[in-house]
């Protein structure tokens, strides 16, 4: 059995989020609590990536150097719109975006899962562990 790219990379994700684990474990429950609601999903999923990456048939290798270049940009653009506006209405709106120019997903399927991220976002983070986002520079800029 040959081991993939793509299974060494669901291995080398699931070696990093195993880290986090382990080193969250020794800090104060607050400081703890994001690395790993962040961290014990990419496991599970990580090593469910590997198991379904180890069982499939080989695949034929194909150029994907201009994919590495968009999907470079997409994180770009996603950092850039957190400086910018702010990490929960980034969340919305790098969502619609990837999907509807990216994933060839239609605008209003689009529109109903990043209003799903949203939620999901806001429900946790802001409402449930009121977790402090800083304002992004546009909102300082206008006096929000």
């Amino acid at each position: 059995m040959r081991i993939s790219g793509r299974a060494l990379f669901a291995l080398f994700v699931a070696g990093v989020a195993g880290y986090a684990i382990f080193a969250a474990r020794a800090w104060p429950v607050k400081a703890a609590l994001f690395p790993m609601v962040m961290a014990i999903p990419l496991v599970v999923l990580a090593l469910v990536a590997l198991v379904v990456e180890l069982r499939a048939a080989p695949v034929e290798a194909t150029p994907v150097a201009g994919r590495v270049g968009i999907t470079f940009a997409w994180m770009g653009a996603f950092v850039l719109l957190v400086l910018l506006i702010g990490f929960p209405l980034t969340v919305p709106v790098w969502v619609f975006a990837h999907l509807v120019f990216d994933g060839a997903v239609g605008w209003l399927r689009a529109a109903l899962l990043a209003g799903a991220g949203w939620a999901l976002f806001h429900g946790l983070f802001e409402r449930l562990l009121r977790f402090p986002f800083e304002a992004g520079l546009v909102q300082t800029w206008l006096g929000y």
